[in-house]
């Protein structure tokens, strides 16, 4: 033990709350549901993962290679909303929740330190970003077997998809930006 925590004062005790402030800060516990509820989403994606890896290894001989590349982004795509769930869960149970506790602990992620609302809207907007980029380069791809009988992409669903992650990442810039507005200490 050392010197500076042996003669470390006892934590300050707890001041009760009234009624109403106890009700309606307790009330932030309602999201535990919703938080579990994207853990069994997680798992979903899990299986839809694992599905998916095992269409490609059972087919490897026989797909080509555009057949596996789509299939191999699909994965990717997986993987990308699986860290979004993650970090919705995690930083959103700790932002809004509770405190995890994994102060030390060695598998504490690195954001996870400093993580607060606007940390995690952008943080969760440059993965929308990363996840939107995957599935518009699925879209490019696909759009090369336009006019086969196996192509379901358009000329104007290209378009539409391109303009949409266009938007994501205005979105995205625009919340760094407002964010970084709200921690730009004041200069008079």
């Amino acid at each position: 033990m050392n010197e500076s925590s042996a003669h470390s004062s006892p934590p300050k005790p707890v001041p009760a709350l009234k009624p109403l402030p106890l009700i309606i800060f307790s009330s932030r516990w309602l999201q535990l549901p919703l938080y579990l509820g994207l853990i069994v989403a997680q798992a979903v994606y899990v299986f839809l993962f694992l599905k998916e890896l095992w269409h490609l290894v059972s087919h490897a001989t026989t797909f080509s290679e555009h057949e596996i590349m789509l299939v191999v982004l699909g994965l990717i795509d997986v993987v990308m909303i699986s860290n979004l769930l993650i970090m919705v869960i995690v930083g959103g149970y700790e932002t809004f929740v509770a405190r995890i506790g994994l102060d030390g602990h060695p598998d504490e992620p690195e954001w996870l330190s400093h993580v607060n609302a606007g940390v995690l809207k952008v943080k969760l907007a440059t993965a929308i970003i990363g996840i939107s980029s995957i599935s518009l380069l699925r879209t490019f791809i696909e759009a090369g077997a336009i006019g086969s009988a196996h192509s379901r992409i358009t000329g104007e669903g290209v378009m539409w998809q391109s303009i949409i992650h266009a938007l994501f990442i205005l979105s995205a810039l625009g919340i760094a930006y407002v964010d970084r507005l709200g921690n730009t200490p004041d200069k008079h």
